[in-house]
């Protein structure tokens, strides 16, 4: 009983630190300025439990810890509770990056819908703040209040660019900034060849996700079967017992680590990485 009142006091000691220390983190990040932006209900609650995961993996590994006996024990359910998530969702980080690549190609067509309109480069790119789609809307917003700043085309342009970071936004930045020297006529017609292209990088990365989905639902399933596996074992006390010396937590330790470099691996086998930007901190030059 002295050993559970024990945890449960270093858990509520931790989680009180760590309430502490996200609160503060809040509070910093508050104070900066960032674009008007009204976050979907899926965000909010993603953020807040990206937020509280940390405080209830702590929680749950003293707890675990005091009530086991075992250091090796709380450091799995902590890991667990902050790595499953994130090893599981592969698919999520794929299928969000091929949408943020979709955004750009269809704001890409938007914008040159605008420009065939007959305005110009600088008024285009203010106007596509309101038809943005959403995964691209901050970016959009940030170039936007840039050049409503004043801040020069090209430099506004760049700094769209990196703060996307991507290479297929690098392609359409380039044939923008291009234009904004030249100002000659046929940007609308540059954009939407670009806007082509974009489209057929999505629908490669596509198929290769679709491959990829398999083995990700294979080793998913390796995962919590496994998982399934330990918790119905760490009730049998027989079976735990050559863990309970110093000894066995080593060997726990390791066999632990190596089945979490499993996945880790995995997860990187799973991911494409990202295509490498050509567009840097140099000049880009007249063809």
């Amino acid at each position: 009983m002295t050993s559970v009142l024990a945890a449960l006091a270093g858990a509520t000691a931790t989680t009180g630190l760590l309430m502490v220390w996200a609160g503060a983190r809040r509070s910093t990040a508050s104070a900066r300025p960032r674009p008007v932006r009204r976050p979907s209900r899926r965000r909010v609650t993603r953020v807040g439990w990206d937020r509280w995961r940390w405080v209830v993996a702590g929680a749950a590994g003293l707890l675990v810890w005091g009530v086991s006996g075992w250091p090796v024990a709380g450091a799995l359910v902590t890991t667990t509770v902050i790595g499953l998530p994130v090893l599981l969702g592969t698919g999520a980080v794929a299928a969000r990056r091929i949408g943020r690549v979709e955004a750009i190609e269809e704001w890409t067509r938007r914008l040159s819908d605008i420009l065939i309109a007959g305005v110009g480069l600088e008024q285009a790119l203010t106007t596509s703040v309101r038809t943005c789609p959403p995964a691209l809307a901050s970016e959009v917003q940030a170039l936007g209040a840039r050049l409503s700043a004043r801040w020069p085309t090209e430099q506004a342009l760049r700094a769209f660019a990196d703060d996307v970071d991507d290479a297929a936004a690098d392609l359409v930045v380039t044939a923008l900034v291009l234009a904004s020297r030249r100002r000659g006529p046929g940007v609308a017609r540059v954009l939407t060849a670009v806007a082509d292209s974009v489209a057929e990088d999505v629908a490669v990365r596509r198929k290769v996700e679709a491959e990829r989905a398999k083995p990700r639902a294979t080793a998913r399933a390796v995962t919590l079967i496994t998982l399934a596996v330990v918790a119905v074992g760490a009730l049998n006390g027989a079976y735990l017992d050559p863990y309970t010396t110093p000894l066995g937590q080593v060997v726990l330790a390791a066999i632990a680590a190596g089945f979490i470099g499993c996945l880790v691996w995995m997860r990187a086998l799973t991911l494409s990485p990202p295509e490498p930007r050509f567009l840097t901190g140099e000049a880009v030059s007249h063809p």
